[in-house]
């Protein structure tokens, strides 16, 4: 039996999507014109701090039992020698995510002086986090400032490499929806120098590092900005849409043999192809669903990876309806597919020796006289049915189809993420995701989250909860336990995502290993913002997925 391909999910599946005249009206420009098109420009240098000009030099502060503690890079020529005491006067602690600015001796390189926290060492897992996280408040508070040096000491370059990249993170500010005028409001650091005089590297090794910071700072910022943008402009037609247009300006494709594609199935075509997860969430909606495949094949690839994200673009809950509070952040449903996206073109440009497919399922789940009632039962894509008892728990619905494409192809490895349930933030809280799944991927998605400094908790998958998504109607329900909602909601997933019984006899195709993750919580921030970690849009699961990749091709993380 050959193995099925994403070009026979369904017919003509090579075709873009159509356009409807409903999906098109109002749209005003597309989303490649409101993504971010300015960043933070990166570099490093091993000169002496009093060689290097700025308009600001950036130092890092300890909180200690004593008070707070200036840490100064290898060669401290130039700074004050009361520097500490300074720091005191303005109030300075050395707590995280605080800034405090100082005016530096005169005659100085540098006219400012910012001084950082890193915390006491508590408020993040590890140093090199606590490094990431401080770089990225300063750059937050240096808006509108030309160029920075930061002056930490690091001694590594995972250290230099996690200041980029709390650099690249920091400076990021949402102004796609503001008038022109507003523009420059919060306008992010133009240029920013990692000090590294205290490191005994090779260049080539801290430019590796630069760059990859630079190209997870476009990815998350992507990503950031498709989930903070209104649902208005962000829908699966225009989703889709976008995908086409970053593949089709995208360098990459055509490089030593290597190949960019997106495919894109419309209703129809979702239809014909038994898609009844994504054709029953999004059928309440003016505006149709969307499956697009975005596929990253490098020349010579290790190993393959499939990364399935959830897009529900906006959610109402559909005739299970929200209360109104509750819809407020509901235009970051799709923060699975957002991730996704990001990630899959990260990879591309970064030129990842690993086969990489992303799935978005995109869907908005509204009500209308058209809409799936409480009751139906839908067809998910390989034949299982579902009894949708509560149209609010739709998410689940349209992963099935895209699990079970993307398992189709056959992946070494198959990731879904998604802002799945609100039992997750009941468990877990707002900066803490769940992941569950199999042992070997659990772990790998464990060690991607460490290294990338994004907080992940493993849960459990508990058989015993299995039987409450028993149907007496159908092969399963779309809800199951309310308590363990995080639990049940990976066990419905599982069904899609494991084995599946071959389509000729009773044998079970041998699959690869799986993990969920269910970012529901740290995806969208509704406090202020705190470290390099913006207020809306977070952009969650990119750094984790794109270290997943390189731990799969056996690049170093």
């Amino acid at each position: 039996m050959p193995r099925p391909t994403a070009r026979n999910l369904a017919p003509n599946l090579r075709r873009r999507g159509s356009r409807t005249p409903d999906a098109a009206a109002g749209t005003g420009q597309g989303l490649i014109d409101l993504l971010p098109s300015v960043e933070v420009e990166l570099a490093t240098t091993d000169k002496k701090l009093a060689k290097v000009t700025a308009d600001a030099v950036v130092l890092a502060v300890q909180k200690t039992p004593a008070g707070p503690v200036v840490l100064l890079p290898a060669d401290a020529k130039g700074l004050p020698l009361d520097l500490e005491e300074q720091a005191k006067a303005v109030g300075a602690t050395g707590a995280a995510d605080e800034v405090k600015k100082l005016a530096a001796p005169k005659g100085s390189p540098w006219p400012s002086i910012v001084l950082t926290g890193l915390g006491t060492g508590d408020e993040s897992p590890s140093h090199v986090e606590a490094l990431r996280r401080s770089a990225g408040s300063a750059t937050r508070a240096l808006g509108k400032t030309d160029h920075a040096v930061f002056a930490f000491p690091v001694e590594s370059v995972e250290e230099a490499a996690a200041v980029a990249e709390g650099i690249a993170l920091g400076a990021y500010g949402f102004r796609a929806q503001k008038a022109k005028t507003a523009h420059s409001v919060g306008a992010p650091l133009t240029r920013a120098t990692v000090l590294t005089s205290g490191i005994e590297a090779q260049e080539q090794e801290l430019t590796a590092a630069v760059n990859r910071a630079e190209v997870l700072g476009r990815a998350v910022s992507r990503a950031r900005t498709l989930v903070t943008l209104s649902p208005d402009v962000v829908f699966p037609e225009s989703v889709a849409e976008l995908a086409q247009a970053l593949a089709d300006g995208s360098t990459t494709s055509g490089k030593s043999s290597a190949e960019l594609t997106v495919e894109v199935l419309d209703e129809s075509e979702l239809r014909a192809g038994g898609f009844g997860g994504l054709i029953g969430v999004g059928q309440g909606a003016a505006r149709p669903p969307r499956l697009v495949r975005i596929g990253w094949e490098p020349k010579s690839p290790v190993e393959s990876v499939a990364l399935v994200g959830k897009g529900i673009t906006f959610d109402s809950g559909g005739l299970s309806l929200k209360p109104a509070n509750s819809m407020m952040t509901m235009k970051s449903d799709m923060a699975g597919a957002a991730a996704v996206l990001a990630t899959v073109f990260a990879a591309a440009e970064a030129q990842l020796p690993v086969s990489v497919t992303g799935w978005l399922c995109l869907a908005e789940n509204l009500p209308s006289g058209t809409a799936t009632r409480p009751g139906d039962v839908i067809t998910i894509r390989g034949g299982r049915t579902v009894e949708v008892l509560n149209t609010d728990a739709e998410g689940r619905l349209v992963l099935a189809d895209g699990l079970v494409a993307a398992r189709e192809e056959d992946p070494g490895l198959l990731l879904d993420i998604a802002t799945l349930t609100g039992a997750q933030m009941v468990a877990l809280g707002t900066r803490t995701a769940g992941v569950m799944g199999d042992d070997d991927a659990v772990e790998t998605v464990l060690a991607a989250s460490v290294a990338s400094g994004e907080d992940l908790w493993p849960m459990p998958l508990p058989q015993h909860l299995r039987a409450s998504l028993d149907s007496d109607v159908a092969d399963l329900k779309n809800i199951g336990d309310r308590n363990g909602g995080m639990l049940v909601a990976g066990l419905f997933l599982k069904e899609f995502a494991g084995a599946q019984e071959a389509a000729q006899e009773s044998a079970v195709e041998p699959v690869g290993p799986w993990a969920h993750l269910d970012i529901a919580g740290p995806s969208f921030n509704e406090d202020g913002p705190w470290g390099y970690t913006p207020k809306q849009g977070t952009g969650f699961g990119v750094r984790t997925m794109f270290s997943v990749i390189e731990m799969v091709g056996g690049e170093p993380v």
